[in-house]
């Protein structure tokens, strides 16, 4: 597949804000706003504010911000203002074919939408949404900014464990381990060949864990990609359990047989570095080791 990069940005571009999945805290919401509009001029909708149910605001609402975000030619890049639940609802209708080349930024529930712009060959960055970007450390708004601004490779991630060892090239696809096993069998899933997946998730026990890795098994998914990185699986332990999380996606990744590295800072923990999906990556599992081939944006 041709990979689509989006275009690079520069300060004092447009970018937009969205929330196209679920309902967030406006405390979280502003002190991310405020590092993204030090840089770019943020624009977004006070419908962004709404919230029905679990979601923010209804299904038209929420499409209707996204659509016109996608197709907006004159912003440069789309920040999330949260994950939650939601983005699903929305991909039959989304114009994702004919989107403007803007990077889009985010991560947990809009793994779905990255996953459908994946299956478009579309380059994104899986990254800190606003509400999570503020209490991010100051060398993980470096790096954001970095991936948006230059087409130069980031620099190389650590793990701090390897599960089986080994070397993996292709491209970086995944996200969120809930989100990649409820899209199987829907037509907004990148083709698998080739790729290193990257899987992290939160607050889900051990046997679920084991439920949708094994529904990822049985698709015949591990059987196409080279290799696997495990970021962070953030409060799935079971309290007072005799095993953990860990120990559970280690044994998950002994049976793959494929080069797997895990405690990459990618995800729902204390730092979530982004990453670019769709870019070429190198796994080098047995040193827990992710090194960057290319980087998010071209000129």
């Amino acid at each position: 597949m041709r990979w689509q990069k989006p275009l690079l940005l520069r300060p004092r571009d447009t970018v937009h804000v969205v929330a196209p999945a679920g309902p967030f805290d406006r405390a979280g919401f502003e002190a991310g706003l405020a590092l993204i509009a030090q840089r770019y001029s943020s624009r977004y909708s006070p419908g962004i504010f709404e919230a029905h149910r679990y979601l923010a605001g209804d299904d038209r609402r929420r499409r209707e911000e996204l659509t016109q975000a996608l197709q907006d030619a004159s912003a440069r890049a789309i920040f999330c203002a949260r994950g939650g639940y939601g983005v699903m609802r929305l991909l039959p209708e989304l114009p994702l074919a004919d989107a403007a080349p803007s990077a889009f930024v985010g991560f947990s529930d809009l793994t779905a939408l990255h996953l459908a712009l994946q299956a478009q060959g579309r380059v994104s960055i899986h990254g800190p949404v606003l509400t999570q970007l503020g209490k991010q450390a100051s060398d993980v708004h470096e790096r954001l900014f970095r991936l948006l601004e230059s087409p130069e490779p980031p620099p190389p991630l650590t793990g701090t464990a390897t599960y089986v060892s080994g070397t993996a090239e292709g491209p970086l696809l995944g996200g969120n381990l809930s989100l990649v096993t409820r899209l199987l069998g829907t037509p907004f899933l990148p083709e698998w060949d080739g790729a290193v997946l990257l899987l992290e998730d939160v607050g889900e026990r051990p046997y679920r864990l084991d439920r949708m890795w094994t529904h990822l098994r049985l698709a015949g998914v591990f059987e196409r990609i080279s290799g696997i990185v495990l970021g962070d699986f953030t409060d799935c332990d079971e309290k007072n359990g005799a095993y953990s999380s860990a120990d559970v996606l280690r044994s998950l990744a002994e049976e793959t047989g494929l080069p797997c590295a895990a405690g990459f800072p990618i995800g729902h923990g204390a730092i979530n570095q982004p990453v670019p999906l769709g870019t070429s990556v190198r796994l080098d599992a047995g040193e827990a080791r992710l090194t960057f081939l290319e980087g998010a944006v071209r000129a």
